[in-house]
Order: C-alpha cells, then structure tokens, then sequence
C-alpha cells in the first residue's frame, strides 16, 4: 500500500490551494484518509478526514476554510484550503487508516507535502 500527496507550494495569504491524496495498492475495503499538517516546532495535528463510507469530518481549526472531498473511483482524497493565512505553514500529510479486523489497524503515511503561506 502507497499513499502520496500532491498539491503543497507557495502561496500568499488569502489564497487558495487543493491538496491531493492518492492510495494505492492492495487496500482493505473499509478505511479513511485523512490530513495532518505539522508546522516547524509544533505536534502533528489532525485537519480532516474522509472515510470510505463517505463520511468525513474536519478539526474546529480547519472548518469554514479548509474542504474535504473523495473521489473513490481514484482512491483519493482532496483537500481544498481557502482563505489560508501564515499560520498554516506547514508539512501537510495523508494517512491511511485501514480496518484490518478484530479491533486492528493498518497505518500507512505518505512522505508529506510542504504548503507555505506568505504574509
């Protein structure tokens, strides 16, 4: 199983960006991708996620500004970052989450994606 972002760069403030997210391989049919960022000196946060029952959900932090969509037939997860500011500088990264049965998980990260946000 692979995953890989796509979409980061330089951006200025009040500006746009759509992250992409693309799992690969023999995947277990339940799971869910979802968007941390981590920004220099700073925890890995969770943004949002998107399961493959079409659920999904963002952090207080995120909502309003940031959208999250899948496309299942490409096993990829968007990301659309609106009205982004300085403060979401930061390494972007998807994590698959997959239900591999009896209470367990399979964990799978992507290498990350950088986004910066200039004042």
């Amino acid at each position: 199983v692979q995953v890989v972002e796509s979409g980061g760069g330089l951006v200025q403030a009040g500006g746009s960006l759509r992250l992409s997210c693309e799992a690969s391989g023999n995947m277990f049919s339940f799971n869910v991708l979802e968007w941390y960022r981590q920004a220099p000196g700073k925890e890995r946060e969770l943004g949002a996620g998107s399961s493959s029952d079409g659920s999904a959900d963002s952090a207080d932090s995120v909502k309003g500004r940031f959208t999250i969509s899948r496309d299942k037939a490409k096993n990829t997860v968007y990301m659309k970052m609106h009205s982004l500011k300085p403060a979401d500088t930061a390494a972007y990264y998807c994590m698959l989450v997959e239900s591999v049965g009896r209470g367990y998980e399979r964990d799978t990260w992507g290498q990350g994606t950088q986004v910066t946000v200039s004042s």
